[in-house]
């Protein structure tokens, strides 16, 4: 197990990890996302990269799909556990308040993260560390002999590591910009200038990332980033090749696994989406968006009993996930639990702050084939006047269709005729 060290101050963190580590390896936490992971020369023995501060590796500045994969823990983590040999530790010190907000993964132990305890140290003071606090001397590990695509020199790495550590994106593109003048050869500064340019929405990230690509073609987060830009560029085709490039070359990748599920299952084929969504989850199994996605795809092809069980594994995980209440909502309901689906269905409502139109009609009609037409009466006229305009229409039709399908397969009392009657009416009305 490798070990994450929280609590107390910055400096009882260190002395802790100091106290556990035997002759570490010290690695610089800001610039981590910016350096090879190389395999320093080394005896038979086990060593310990030490790395402080590990908060520092995780920049946030950037948001949503717009993050850099290199900053991105998931990704940053698992690379270094694969380059560890057997019997090598990392030891690393963190600060919780810092890690909840970049790398919130870390502190519920998801993906690579799984394989750290976390240890908890008492404050003990905020002196200075002094000489006699250190158990062992520390080395850094050392750069590869010879320089490579994604080996960039000392200054380039420290623009990215200020480009990315920087709040201003203007501030970020123009620190990329200096850094990929200062090697116009490092892959990595491509790949981090492609991700400024990402951020600004301007297309020149692509020119970025195809020298990244050839400069190191059998680099993961080069491919990755790429399926993430084919995305916005709606080449869900393109975006398909380049994630099951990054996957093929780093096996451990979850995140290149199911962006990969999700691109197989818009281009119709589910099964191989679902075995890329399997391969996801073996190595991220806590991730409730990969269990979301493996419950809808088995749902589509047909298999209930298995899209339920990860959809209520979804639920646990991940209770103020709302679109796991309502996957788990239509599942329930398409096998003809329709108790059950509006159980589900009300749940996600109380939790969702944006009070979703469609889904509080598909509550309605969960309602309406339960027996229940005062409620899906109460539920369904607001929620449709609520609506946006070019949407009320297809959620009328939603509903008649569920009408329709529930009238064939029940005795239909008087109340639901008249439902149903009105739900065509206003059809026609808003034609």
């Amino acid at each position: 197990m490798h070990v994450l060290i929280l609590g107390g101050t910055e400096d009882d963190r260190a002395r802790e990890a100091l106290r556990l580590a035997s002759s570490p390896f010290a690695v610089d936490a800001a610039t981590l996302p910016f350096v090879p992971v190389v395999r320093a020369d080394r005896s038979s023995s086990s060593r310990t990269i030490l790395i402080e501060a590990i908060e520092r590796a995780f920049p946030d500045n950037q948001v949503g799909s717009t993050r850099l994969v290199l900053t991105q823990s998931t990704y940053l983590v698992q690379k270094w556990i694969d380059a560890l040999d057997a019997g090598d530790q990392i030891v690393a010190t963190g600060d919780r308040d810092a890690l909840e907000r970049c790398a919130p993964e870390a502190l519920v132990r998801r993906g690579p993260w799984r394989r750290f305890e976390i240890v908890t140290t008492a404050e003990r003071g905020r002196g200075d560390r002094g000489p006699g606090d250190y158990a062992s001397p520390m080395s850094p590990i050392p750069r590869p002999e010879s320089p490579s695509p994604q080996s960039p020199s000392p200054l380039c790495v420290a623009r990215l590591a200020a480009a990315y550590a920087a709040r201003d994106p203007t501030e970020r593109l123009g620190l990329c910009r200096d850094a990929s003048a200062l090697d116009p050869d490092a892959a990595v500064a491509q790949l981090a200038l492609a991700g400024a340019y990402r951020e600004q929405q301007d297309l020149r990230a692509r020119e970025a990332l195809e020298r990244a690509a050839a400069l190191a073609p059998d680099w993961e987060a080069v491919h990755y980033e790429l399926g993430k830009l084919w995305l916005v560029l709606d080449d869900t085709a393109r975006a398909r090749d380049s994630f099951q490039r990054a996957a093929d070359l780093m096996p451990t990748f979850a995140a290149a696994f199911s962006n990969l599920g999700a691109t197989l299952g818009e281009l119709g084929d589910p099964d191989a989406a679902l075995s890329a969504f399997r391969h996801a989850l073996a190595h991220d199994p806590h991730s409730h968006t990969i269990l979301s996605n493996i419950g809808v795809v088995t749902r589509e092809r047909g298999r209930l009993d298995e899209s339920e069980a990860a959809l209520r594994q979804v639920t646990l995980a991940a209770p103020d996930f709302v679109f796991g209440h309502y996957n788990l909502g239509h599942t329930l309901f398409l096998a003809g639990r329709y108790v059950d689906a509006v159980a589900a269905y009300e749940e996600g409502v109380r939790r969702d702050p944006h009070q979703s139109p469609r889904q509080i009609c598909r509550l309605a009609m969960a309602r309406f084939a339960a027996g229940d037409v005062p409620g899906a009466e109460r539920d369904l006229w607001p929620a449709v006047k609520r609506a946006a305009p070019d949407e009320r229409e297809d959620l009328l039709l939603e509903a008649y269709e569920i009408v329709d399908a529930v009238g064939k397969a029940q005795t239909q009392q008087s109340a639901q005729r008249a439902f149903a009657e009105r739900l065509a009416a206003e059809i026609v009305k808003s034609e």
